[in-house]
C-alpha cells in the first residue's frame, strides 16, 4: 500500500511539472502586437484568444493589462509567460488570455512599463522612452 502512495505521489508531480508554470494550456488563437502598433483582431462568440508581445523582465519588461475590456464583448483570464529558454534573462512571450462573448467592439491595451518598478511609472526619460503600448482592436462578429 505505502509503494502505491509513492508512486501515486510521484505521477501526480510529474504532471504537475508539465505545464510549464503556465494556468492555462489553451491559448486559443494567438494575436501578436508590439509597442507602439495596433493590431486589429476578429472572432467568433466564444473563442478563446490571446494577445501576445515580447517579454523579457530580465532586461526591465513589465506588461500589464491597462483595463479590462467590455465583459459583454471579452472577458480576461489571465496572463502568462512562455520562456524561449532556460538560461537566466532569457527573453519569452506574454500572452493575455481572452474569451470572446457577444459581438461588439472592444478596445484592449497592454502597457510595458519598462524598468519602472513596483509604481509603475516611468523613473527617467529612458524608461519613458522605453515605455509604451500595444493596442489590439477586437471585433467580435
Amino acid at each position: 500500500m505505502m509503494r502505491r502512495t509513492v508512486v501515486a505521489a510521484m505521477v501526480a508531480l510529474l504532471v504537475a511539472g508539465c505545464g510549464g508554470g503556465s494556468a492555462v494550456n489553451d491559448f486559443g488563437t494567438v494575436v501578436k502586437g508590439s509597442k507602439g502598433e495596433t493590431v486589429r483582431v476578429e472572432l467568433r462568440p466564444g473563442q478563446r484568444f490571446s494577445l501576445a508581445v515580447a517579454d523579457n523582465p530580465s532586461v526591465g519588461d513589465s506588461w500589464s493589462l491597462v483595463e479590462a475590456p467590455d465583459a459583454k464583448v471579452a472577458s480576461y483570464i489571465s496572463k502568462e509567460r512562455e520562456s524561449e529558454g532556460d538560461a537566466p534573462g532569457s527573453g519569452g512571450t506574454a500572452y493575455f488570455v481572452f474569451n470572446s462573448k457577444r459581438p461588439g467592439t472592444a478596445e484592449i491595451r497592454l502597457f510595458n512599463c519598462w524598468r519602472c518598478g513596483q509604481d509603475r511609472t516611468p523613473k527617467d526619460e529612458e524608461s519613458r522612452r522605453q515605455s509604451g503600448e500595444a493596442i489590439f482592436a477586437v471585433t467580435v462578429r
